[in-house]
């Protein structure tokens, strides 16, 4: 299984790549939105892990872009240290499947994971 973790957060991101590839996924790391969108539209990933305020490209602009652009259905979730309701319904409307306020737990981020993908990694 191959994963997109688009982070700004260079501890964040290498800790999550760290945890995600401990447990068998495959883990492209991008700082910068604009890269993850190149990179989604060049590779098959079976789920989007992406920050929403990010250089490049936001968050929000990548799952839009997955959606109404590139026309997947790939499973995305978004990460955010915004504890703002209305951020998390717009992630919602723009086509996001989860959403997870930072601090991220782990083993909460596995749990979805393998609920999106229907696996039982553990």
């Amino acid at each position: 299984m191959r994963i997109i973790l688009a982070e700004d957060n260079d501890i964040l991101r290498k800790s999550l790549s760290f945890f995600l590839e401990s447990k068998g996924f495959i883990v492209d790391q991008f700082s910068d939105g604009r890269e993850a969108i190149d990179a989604i539209a060049e590779n098959n990933y079976d789920l989007i892990l992406t920050d929403i305020n990010m250089p490049g490209s936001s968050g929000m602009e990548i799952t839009q872009h997955v959606r109404q652009h590139l026309n997947s259905e790939v499973p995305i979730i978004i990460l955010t240290s915004s504890g703002v309701e209305q951020t998390e319904l717009d992630s919602f409307d723009i086509g996001a499947n989860e959403f997870i306020a930072k601090p991220v737990s782990p083993a909460v981020l596995l749990v979805r994971i393998n609920k999106l993908l229907k696996t039982h990694v553990r």
